[in-house]
């Protein structure tokens, strides 16, 4: 039989065991989808933060041999990921994600988009390169309502300035039927190991300056 004294501290040690770890707006009790993920170097600094990741779906539209031909270490990062209990999914189009087999049967607290960008198709600041990232945010936004929860919330991460703000993002939200909850500063150096990635041509696995970005907070209408 046991003790008073050592009931009292299983108890202790499972109130510790459940306790909610929380990365800025991110917490291990929240079922998170992450979409259109890089290097998943974001995902990998939530899933250490949170000391596993069986809260996280994970994201990309790169297949593997992608990965690793765009990315010194996504790879590795998407073996550390696995390992701490994400599922990482690739081939996800982010335009598509509410009809994809697994992912249209779930839903989530939040789902993140960091950066979303089509590729440098045209001048960053040509009319048609705009109406393409226009519509890349539109189509993701159609697909996350229909993934998120009723409590939940929808989170892009979307830089400040020309020609960014001609995307009209809240705009587009709200002819969907989202509201803007919170729109906050994005400051890297509150997720450790992120490294956020040009993602596209000869320089995929280059920086791009980030300058003032957001993240915007929808939740449903």
């Amino acid at each position: 039989m046991k003790n008073g004294e050592e009931e009292e501290g299983e108890e202790e040690e499972e109130e510790e065991e459940e306790e909610e770890k929380w990365i800025n707006h991110y917490s291990n009790s929240q079922r998170i989808l992450l979409v259109g993920e890089g290097d998943f170097s974001f995902s990998l600094c939530l899933a250490k933060a949170f000391g596993d990741a069986t809260n996280m779906v994970s994201t990309s539209i790169d297949t593997q041999d992608s990965l690793a031909k765009k990315y010194s270490d996504a790879i590795g990062n998407v073996r550390e990921l696995e390992e701490k209990g994400c599922l990482v999914l690739l081939g996800v189009d982010a335009t598509q994600m509410s009809q994809h087999f697994f992912l249209k049967t779930q839903r989530f607290d939040r789902i993140v988009y960091n950066f979303p960008h089509v590729g440098f198709l045209h001048r960053e600041d040509s009319y048609c390169q705009i109406q393409l990232n226009k519509g890349l945010v539109k189509n993701f936004l159609k697909g996350a309502k229909d993934l998120i929860l009723k409590t939940g919330e929808i989170h892009v991460t979307h830089k400040k300035g020309e020609p960014y703000d001609k995307w009209e993002i809240e705009r587009k939200a709200a002819k969907i039927g989202l509201a803007l909850q919170d729109s906050v500063p994005f400051k890297k150096q509150d997720y450790p190991g992120y490294a956020n990635k040009r993602a596209h041509g000869n320089n995929s696995n280059l920086p791009f300056a980030l300058g003032e970005a957001n993240t915007f907070k929808f939740t449903l209408k």
